[in-house]
């Protein structure tokens, strides 16, 4: 994980008002001296949903999630606490140098550059479809495929003209150089002359965007209907693209694919953005490649499921066939909708509606039931020959799981569709697995699609008393010195309380400067959160202290009585030792009965 300094991140906080950043995102309300709305982390009716502007920190008490504006952005975006950092401080304006490396610092202003011209080249190609004689044939296309006005700006479309050297005298005009350009794969060059063209050139423009909504990526439908040429031609891999990790709209789709709790993958871009202009947002596509672990990977860090949804035809059901080795080591559970042949989700959407898609989808089934489904059709089960083909591909795919549940379960699927007995089923799966090639399965690198994980039980939650100590502390900072002065940590039981308040006697400050002692820490960073933001006023803060820290110190002691008492009668113990136990004993009980100095006593 990165380390920043503890002045960047507190430079990045202070440029970073709580209010204006979860503002943009979300419907913020007045509420007093706070802000309230409707929480983003789970389904409610009423808000309760907080952000306190003077402590720069938000708390949901319906959920209990919280801390400060690097947690919310995490959160949110569903992105590291780096990645959060390095956006905030993007929108700060207050450059990173996480390395000193000379070679970074260059790679670094090579992508701002890219970065700089993707944008401008984004402008240029919408410009021209919107207004220039050279995109008219574009914008017959998309009324006849149906594609909006409001979904060619959100998809910020565009036209590449017919000409060969439209981008590159755009590109001299600009002040971007060749180089540049050509690493962009904006332009390519001869080899023979040297002479350097347009790669784009008389097509409908899809710009790709990276999860922060940057363009980073092309790619180019053709419209002059020539068999010859490519029917799309995407930018090739540069310091910005990488096209296995890239999924089309997932900037936009991000959201909606954490609320919807899984993620439908299109073949397309057009049908991806059919899908969003329907209403159905949690949709993304590969960027002109099958899906690859990679693409899984960034899946799965919002959902625990997709649905594949390509053509209605053989090649669609091939394709989710072929998507399915990708996803596989993820731990995605995955689900496949068909759409009848000959539609595909752009088609049946236009045809049929958004209501009768998304009965497709809510009636998608397991990818073995499909599996299973599509065999029996590309396969003769009437003949010994069909049926052994049928058993032979189904094993090997739901071996791959290594699951035994799973495989027991479609063995007994398979011989019920195939009219044999599950026991020679279940024999011919155990031969498919005897004569897979001996890889690292699932079980070895990873949980089976669907199943989790079983990992350490949550954090119990901190006593009743330990709670309200870290609240007193954090709400009435002028006790911090008094409570400094009387309480040892150690008498604290719940480690992370514990942790929190040794770090705020040692460090001080205010609870966003707290928060940030806790970076990648959930458990510290929502106490803190939730401790700061009560509600309640607390009358007769420091008699409420002193007697929480004396009831803390108390109960230390009869912990340490049970103890020395359980020595003292220890019949191993000797006779010294029973002597030592003795005066502990009596030194503790002295101490219990001793008060704790209030504040302004003599203590």
């Amino acid at each position: 994980m990165a380390h920043f300094p503890p002045q960047l991140l507190e430079q990045i906080r202070a440029a970073s008002d709580i209010v204006d950043v979860i503002g943009a995102a979300l419907p913020l309300k007045r509420a007093g001296s706070n802000f309230v709305c409707l929480c983003p982390f789970h389904k409610e009716k009423s808000p309760s949903f907080n952000v306190h502007p003077g402590k720069q920190i938000f708390h949901c008490f319906g959920c209990q999630k919280g801390g400060d504006v690097f947690k919310f952005v995490q959160l949110y975006e569903n992105i590291s606490f780096p990645e959060a950092v390095a956006r905030l401080a993007e929108h700060a304006r207050i450059p990173i140098e996480t390395d000193n490396d000379p070679a970074a610092r260059q790679t670094r202003g090579l992508k701002d550059a890219l970065l700089k011209l993707h944008e401008a080249i984004t402008k240029r190609w919408q410009q021209c479809l919107e207004n220039e004689a050279s995109g008219q044939i574009a914008r017959d296309y998309l009324a006849r495929r149906g594609v909006s006005p409001d979904a060619v700006r959100e998809f910020r479309l565009g036209a590449a003209p017919e000409s060969w050297d439209d981008t590159v005298n755009w590109a001299k005009g600009q002040g971007f150089e060749a180089a540049l350009c050509e690493q962009a794969g904006l332009i390519l060059r001869k080899e023979e002359t040297g002479r350097l063209y347009d790669r784009f050139r008389g097509r409908l423009m899809f710009p790709i965007c990276d999860e922060q909504g940057r363009v980073i990526a092309f790619s180019g439908r053709v419209l002059s209907g020539d068999e010859k040429v490519a029917k799309y031609v995407n930018s090739p891999e540069t310091p910005l693209f990488t096209k296995g990790r890239v999924l089309f709209a997932l900037d936009k789709a991000k959201r909606a694919i954490l609320d919807a709790g899984h993620a439908v993958i299109c073949e397309g871009q057009l049908d991806t953005i059919a899908c969003h202009s329907a209403g159905i947002r949690n949709v993304v596509a590969p960027q002109g490649t099958a899906l690859t672990p990679e693409h899984a990977r960034i899946l799965k860090r919002y959902v625990d499921e997709v649905v594949l949804c390509f053509d209605g035809d053989k090649a669609g059901r091939n394709a989710s066939i072929r998507s399915f080795d990708g996803l596989l080591g993820s731990g995605l559970a995955v689900r496949v909708a068909t759409i009848p042949p000959p539609d595909d989700p752009d088609s049946y959407i236009r045809q049929h509606g958004a209501e009768s898609f998304r009965e497709i989808l809510k009636s998608s089934q397991g990818y073995f039931d499909f599996l299973l489904k599509h065999l029996m059709l590309e396969n003769d089960a009437s003949t010994d020959r069909g049926r052994m083909a049928v058993v032979r591909s189904l094993a090997e795919a739901v071996n791959k799981t290594g699951n035994a549940v799973l495989v027991d379960t479609h063995a007994q699927k398979a011989a019920q569709r195939l009219g044999v007995n599950v026991e020679s089923v279940r024999s011919e799966f155990r031969k498919a697995r005897r004569a897979a090639p001996s890889e690292p399965g699932p079980e070895e690198s990873g949980p089976p699609p669907g199943f989790e994980e079983e990992g350490p039980g949550p954090m119990p939650p901190a006593p009743a008393l330990e709670t309200w100590l870290l609240k007193y502390v954090l709400l009435t900072p002028d006790l911090s010195h008094f409570a400094a002065l009387h309480l040892d940590p150690l008498w604290v039981t719940h480690p992370v309380v514990r942790r929190v308040i040794a770090l705020h006697f040692a460090f001080g400050g205010d609870v966003a400067g707290l928060l940030g002692q806790f970076e990648g820490d959930d458990h510290a960073r929502t106490l803190v959160a939730e401790a700061a933001a009560e509600r309640r006023s607390i009358p007769e803060p420091e008699k409420q202290l002193a007697d929480t820290i004396l009831r803390l110190r108390n109960a230390a002691l009869d912990r340490e009585i049970v103890q020395r008492t359980a020595r003292m009668t220890d019949p191993e113990a000797s006779e010294a030792e029973r002597t030592e136990a003795l005066e502990n004993l009596n030194r503790l009980r002295l101490a219990k009965r001793q008060p704790l100095a209030l504040l302004g006593g003599s203590g």
